[in-house]
């Protein structure tokens, strides 16, 4: 059973509403979709997620600020680049692999630190950027606290930097109305990374930026330079996807089926380990003493989880130890057994 976190349940991949969605993006497209096109994206795309990043996220999105990736990844990639050997602070914990991105980039990562409110905004200095998760932050699955939102945009103004939001899990909040995007509050200091990765899936390698005016065009000019642009066609299935309002009903109804999951682990774990990081995303932190005892018994039964040891910057004694548990990842079928196997894990550690 694999309880890992990241990937959502791709078998509820919408595969007939994508299907009409692409038979009428090939039947409607101009030929020159088929030729090189613009490295910002089509434009059909960008205008269709204007509407939708505004209304759904609260995002100051107007198409020409959007650039179109092929996933969170390549954003982070070409932003670092065009920061050009800055030093960039990140979430700790967080993503090893992120962190890896941005060194490979040419950025120098500081790591700063996530309390019950979210990143210590005060610990901020002389960075020229900071990447955040205020949604939903992985791997601890706070939201960024008021107050800290405030602090984060005014050290972004005062310091002329770059705030970097990875708007991780932003759609999937189940027990009040989702927080708005942090870019709303500082558009021209925001650049606000999404995907369509957990909302559809990581194959279709689809992404969006909303850029700051003065980095549109060093951004798009990296991605030119990295793989041209996205591929058109799957742009223009999502466009034809959003503006039909298919994919609204598609996050809605995933909505429902992770809040349902979130629910039944909940109901499974019992009283048997504080759970925490539960009013949105697809994964929850359970505080365990002993990570390796209980991966161990974990790998015994054949159960899949993830450590919240390895998103430390620097691994090693004195953290707070937990498992990091995906509910979006197994198949439907699957995920009662997993759930038992994952308290029975629990019973014996």
């Amino acid at each position: 059973f694999d309880l890992r976190p990241g990937s959502p349940d791709v078998g509820a991949f919408p595969a007939a509403a994508w299907l009409r969605a692409l038979r009428r993006a090939i039947a409607t497209a101009p030929s020159l979709a088929y030729d090189y096109g613009d490295p910002r994206g089509r434009i059909e795309l960008r205008t269709a997620l204007s509407g939708y990043l505004g209304r759904a996220r609260g995002v100051v999105a107007p198409p020409e600020r959007i650039v179109i990736t092929s996933g969170y990844v390549q954003g982070l990639a070409l932003l670092t680049r065009v920061l050009d050997g800055a030093s960039v602070a990140m979430e700790d914990p967080g993503l090893p692999f992120h962190r890896d991105v941005v060194r490979h980039n040419g950025g120098t990562v500081v790591p700063v630190r996530v309390d019950e409110r979210g990143v210590r905004a005060q610990d901020l200095g002389a960075q020229s950027a900071v990447v955040v998760t205020p949604a939903h932050q992985y791997p601890t699955g706070v939201t960024l606290h008021p107050e800290r939102r405030r602090a984060l945009t005014d050290w972004a103004r005062a310091r002329g930097a770059l705030i970097v939001e990875d708007d991780y899990d932003g759609e999937f909040r189940y027990d009040r109305q989702p927080v708005g995007a942090l870019q709303g509050m500082a558009p021209g200091h925001v650049a606000y990374l999404g995907t369509a990765s957990k909302t559809l899936g990581p194959a279709l390698r689809l992404g969006w930026m909303v850029l700051p005016p003065h980095l549109v065009d060093a951004v798009a000019e990296a991605k030119l330079h990295s793989d041209h642009h996205t591929e058109s066609i799957g742009q223009l299935a999502l466009a034809e996807l959003i503006d039909s309002h298919a994919y609204d009903r598609h996050v809605r109804a995933c909505r429902l089926r992770y809040r349902r999951r979130r629910d039944q682990l909940l109901g499974r774990l019992g009283g048997r380990r504080p759970v925490r990081g539960i009013a949105a995303g697809l994964h929850a932190l359970v505080d365990v003493a002993d990570e390796e005892r209980v991966l161990a018994r974990a790998e015994e039964a054949g159960l899949a989880l993830g450590r919240l040891g390895e998103h430390w910057h620097t691994p090693g004694g004195g953290h707070p130890q937990g498992l990091v548990v995906g509910y979006g990842t197994p198949r439907e079928r699957t995920y009662p057994e997993a759930l038992e196997a994952l308290a029975k894990v629990l019973d014996g550690a």
